[in-house]
């Protein structure tokens, strides 16, 4: 794996071992752990990347070695694209009822919580502190200005 750091191997390394741990020390860890892996070296899979790559949902389906996990994490770390505007919009249109851009500050947390990648309570309190999101008197957000705000990434 010449494209992958020296740095990169160690991490990937360190957490398939210790995952590897917990599982038996057998060299193994069970395919329903990848997303886990990946999510522990700082990779954001969606559920159905990873189930397209090989993870499964019980545990006991299918295990990988080292460098089974390691062509994973490589094919993982090269997905550029983790979801669109258009495609976050969507889940958001579906709550503006008026069609004016805007939803609730509670809808917005449903559809956080409730939809596709479901984040916990915590993860959205993590991702509105952030995104630094204005929320108005209403209590409506902008959703356009959040879904921009999210895949420009955090702030430097």
């Amino acid at each position: 794996m010449a494209d992958l750091t020296r740095e990169e191997l160690e991490d990937v390394r360190d957490v398939f071992d210790l995952f590897d741990f917990w599982d038996g020390r057998d060299g193994l860890i069970d395919a329903v752990k990848v997303g886990d892996l990946l999510r522990c070296v700082e990779l954001n899979p969606t559920l159905a990347l990873i189930k397209s790559w090989g993870g499964v949902d019980r545990s006991g389906e299918k295990q990988y070695s080292y460098e089974e996990f390691l062509a994973i994490y490589k094919q993982t770390k090269n997905v550029k694209e983790w979801g669109t505007f258009r495609d976050f919009e969507e889940a958001f249109k579906s709550y503006d009822r008026e069609g004016q851009g805007y939803i609730s500050a509670a809808e917005m947390r449903h559809v956080l919580t409730a939809m596709g990648e479901r984040l916990n309570d915590q993860e959205v309190d993590e991702i509105i502190k952030l995104t630094d999101i204005t929320i108005d008197l209403e209590g409506n957000v902008k959703y356009a200005d959040f879904i921009n705000k999210v895949l420009d990434g955090p702030r430097k």
